[in-house]
């Protein structure tokens, strides 16, 4: 259990369970085909509908099952229960599932590998309740992904949630527990044909102004996922042959010049994203590999640079920020 973790997590729960109830400020994704769409938000996602946009509330929902299953003591147990059972009900999920089949690119595949990785992670739960109720989501997910990849010809490489790489790694993290084992052959026949052949890359490419992905590292963390060690060793020196340098920070924290707006707060979440990948990359090299020395020291400084930020009262960056924090700092705890 991450002691530094353990000390935020009742506060990142209150957050997320005070985000997930929270309808409005509201960023619908909804295609209008005439003036009777035209409805609250809440219509079409009764599970999912607050947090600001559909992916923040389904993560966030992500966040209140992997604190309650591995923070317990350190929360309110009842009230994260209580809203749990509010919203993960087989009526709302089946409402949400037939919604993904009726808007094929809704979120792809950003918000798609995040209600797998919800789905995973409540079926390592004692009760299969909400587990139940996510799979005809879940099962939909899978079925649309199976379908993207058969189609989608190059990847998706900016720090934004298009990113190819981020999705294709928490999809494959979260498959099997998730119900849906089929996808991760197909996910990392994709991976190896979209990133293996990968070489030259370059810390100056990054970031961009409003990444909370890291391109490089989303990339590397997820071909990791899919090589042995020391393949991966091999691979990563051709990837980036920076790492091989000595002297210099690598990836230091961005500048962030103004936490409230919206997409330059972004590189908070970047921050965060990193110190995860990075950690992930390290403990994938060989155990004499220097260069996890620094990856984990960049871990640090980009992780430093974020925390503050993940409860600052503001929700531009409260609706999201909690997640990429849990995830970065929980590192006994994976997503089965």
């Amino acid at each position: 259990m991450n002691s530094v973790l353990s000390t935020r997590a009742g506060v990142f729960a209150e957050l997320a369970r005070a985000n997930v109830t929270r309808e409005y400020p509201n960023v619908p994704v909804h295609l209008l085909g005439g003036p009777a769409e035209l409805v609250p938000t809440r219509t079409y996602h009764p599970a999912f509908y607050g947090a600001y946009d559909w992916h923040s509330s389904v993560h966030m929902h992500w966040l209140l099952v992997r604190l309650l299953r591995c923070y317990r003591e350190h929360l309110d147990s009842a009230a994260v229960t209580a809203t749990l059972d509010a919203h993960l009900t087989p009526d709302a999920l089946s409402t949400e599932a037939d919604y993904l089949r009726a808007h094929p690119s809704f979120e792809r595949p950003y918000g798609w590998a995040w209600l797998l990785a919800l789905a995973s992670e409540s079926s390592a739960l004692p009760s299969e309740r909400w587990s139940a109720a996510l799979r005809p989501a879940a099962e939909t997910v899978a079925d649309l992904t199976l379908t993207w990849l058969r189609k989608a010809t190059y990847p998706v490489r900016h720090g934004t949630h298009a990113n190819s790489a981020f999705a294709l790694g928490l999809i494959l993290d979260s498959a099997a527990g998730a119900g849906v084992p089929h996808l991760h052959e197909p996910v990392a026949a994709k991976i190896r044909d979209w990133y293996v052949p990968d070489y030259g890359a370059a810390t100056r490419w990054e970031p961009s102004g409003q990444d909370f992905l890291s391109p490089l590292l989303s990339e590397a963390d997820t071909v990791r996922r899919v090589l042995s060690a020391a393949d991966f060793a091999d691979w990563l020196t051709a990837f980036l042959p920076e790492l091989d340098s000595p002297g210099g920070d690598f990836l230091p924290p961005p500048h962030i010049s103004d936490p409230a707006d919206p997409q330059i707060g972004h590189l908070f979440g970047l921050c965060l994203s990193r110190a995860t990948a990075l950690r992930n990359i390290a403990e994938a090299l060989p155990d004499t590999d220097a260069r996890a020395r620094t990856l984990a020291a960049a871990a640090e400084a980009n992780l430093e640079a974020a925390l503050p930020a993940t409860a600052s009262g503001d929700f531009t960056t409260d609706h999201w920020l909690a997640t990429f924090a849990t995830r970065a700092l929980d590192r006994e705890a994976p997503t089965p």
